[in-house]
């Protein structure tokens, strides 16, 4: 409800409607001082206010917004996100909440992870001066596909990093090479595990500023982007950047896990539980994006980092939607377990991807762990 100084007729005219800020108080069981700070906030404005004394009255049927308010507050949801939310109506807003849980429960278990990296860097010395006794053998490639005229997808595959970045948007070409070469000069080099988050949050930075400084050097729209999924090798760890709806898979004792969470509008809409995932291969909005390196900055927050832990036998996968959106996990999986390498695997990925029709462009990278 919208605020409104209170003349005197108006006064008179809503006295009987409306209650003082302390009987409200009690009505919606807030605070005074609670009511107040809403109201700063543009939370919750009272329906009145006298332009004497600044008296603040409210409409009782404000209480429901109030307790709402609330506990979205108390759950940790951006002003921003309540003021939308309480907007909504019933189904709308709770589809909201559920979205927004979603994704605080995501990004709590990525924090879990790095938590855990930190406890075991800091409570073990030995472990932050090991000298890894593992390498990878990798392959990457790379395909027009059957539909576009162009190939937007850029890939590399090297000793220490492994990356595939998927553009769209007029300069979308040039903002895909650019994150990945962006990448190129923080993987040359050892990295002491002690210093790998430091070093995927300057990567993930580094990629961000050469995006849009491609794409505002290609005159293109600040709507081109990419997004960007990489991991890079320190000898005995994997550090994780990932921004977007291109994957990374993990096959270990003849299982696949996907390692990472798309950044897309159907994936928020799995999480919540609105769509399943077979719906969601066909939604009309599954290329959506909710985060990616774009011209003029991130959309939404910045990449996710993650460390992970590497084993003798490990098999990466690294891929753009051109190739996980029309081959199912199944037939990753085969491929994965069958191929005797890294560059057979990726040659037959992409050509199960010209199978299914390869409506878009494809990349992939693959790499094995392996003892030196």
């Amino acid at each position: 409800m919208r605020r409104h100084e209170v003349t005197d007729t108006e006064q008179g005219r809503h006295a009987a409607a409306l209650v003082t800020i302390g009987a409200f108080a009690r009505l919606s069981r807030l605070s005074a001082k609670a009511l107040r700070r809403y109201d700063e906030l543009g939370l919750l404005e009272p329906a009145l206010v006298d332009p004497v004394n600044g008296y603040r009255y409210y409409d009782p049927a404000q209480a429901q917004t109030a307790r709402l308010v609330a506990w979205l507050r108390r759950i940790g949801m951006p002003l921003a996100r309540i003021t939308e939310v309480i907007a909504l109506d019933a189904g709308a807003a709770a589809a909201a909440v559920r979205a927004y849980w979603a994704q605080v429960e995501a990004d709590t278990a990525a924090r879990r992870d790095l938590a855990a990296f930190l406890i075991d860097q800091l409570s073990t010395e030995e472990a932050m001066t090991t000298v890894g006794t593992l390498g990878i053998r990798y392959a990457a490639r790379t395909d027009t596909g059957a539909v576009r005229e162009t190939n937007q997808d850029a890939v590399y595959a090297g000793a220490r990093l492994l990356a595939v970045a998927d553009g769209f948007g007029e300069g979308g070409a040039r903002a895909s090479t650019a994150a990945i070469d962006a990448l190129k000069p923080v993987a040359r080099g050892a990295v002491p595990a002690a210093e790998l988050l430091n070093m995927l949050h300057d990567a993930a930075e580094r990629a961000a500023r050469a995006v849009r400084d491609a794409v505002a050097g290609s005159g293109a729209p600040d709507e081109s982007g990419t997004t960007l999924t990489a991991l890079m090798w320190t000898g005995e760890r994997l550090g994780l950047v990932h921004i977007g709806d291109s994957r990374a898979y993990l096959l270990r004792g003849g299982e696949l896990f996907r390692i990472t969470h798309d950044h897309s509008l159907v994936q928020s809409m799995i999480d919540d539980g609105s769509l399943t995932e077979e719906e969601a291969a066909s939604h009309p909005q599954r290329a959506l994006l909710l985060k990616a390196l774009a011209g003029s900055g991130p959309s939404g927050s910045g990449p996710d980092v993650d460390v992970r832990d590497a084993r003798a036998g490990d098999r990466y996968l690294l891929c753009s939607d051109g190739l996980s959106a029309v081959v199912d996990g199944t037939e990753l999986a085969r491929v994965l377990a069958s191929a005797d390498g890294p560059g057979t695997a990726a040659r037959e990925l992409v050509g199960l991807a010209g199978a299914a029709g390869a409506p878009d462009n494809v990349a992939c990278a693959v790499a094995d762990v392996v003892e030196l």
